[in-house]
């Protein structure tokens, strides 16, 4: 499982043109699914990004999460994370999970951060999204389990 996770000020989402999701500020979180994943590690990751230690507090050092600063997670289902590109120039996606397992723990995944009490809006699983992200900083943290 792999998460990239980004600070971000303003975050929108659409599919066909059509507004799905958007985020004042918080985090966006793409989320990739690896063959063989399961629950538990959603579970742990759901945990380490609701309480992952990104916004500053009154000292400016990264000091405060998501909850502290009362954001939201724009949560995205990404099987390009799971991208192989060790030979010729063709991304291989052989690594990330069929989609009729990985859409399954992804829900789960986005039940589980709200769980924690972080607002989450998410994308449409295997759609094709377009994003408009303000980057915060940057800030980029990648957590593979």
């Amino acid at each position: 499982m792999k998460a990239v996770v980004q600070r971000v000020k303003e975050t929108s989402l659409k599919v066909d043109g059509k507004l799905i999701s958007e985020i004042p500020f918080g985090l966006i979180v793409y989320f990739g699914v690896k063959k063989g994943d399961d629950r538990d590690k959603a579970d742990y990751l759901a945990k380490k990004i609701a309480n992952l230690r990104v916004f500053e507090d009154e000292n400016g050092k990264m000091n405060k999460s998501v909850l502290d600063v009362g954001g939201e997670i724009l949560s995205v289902s990404q099987f390009t994370l799971y991208a192989g590109v060790s030979h010729g120039n063709r991304p291989g996606f052989s690594d990330a999970e069929v989609p009729s397992l990985a859409s399954p723990i992804y829900d789960y995944f986005c039940d589980k951060l709200s769980e924690q009490g972080v607002p989450v809006k998410k994308g449409i699983f295997g759609a094709d999204m377009k994003i408009l992200q303000l980057c915060d900083g940057p800030v980029t943290i990648i957590y593979e389990i």
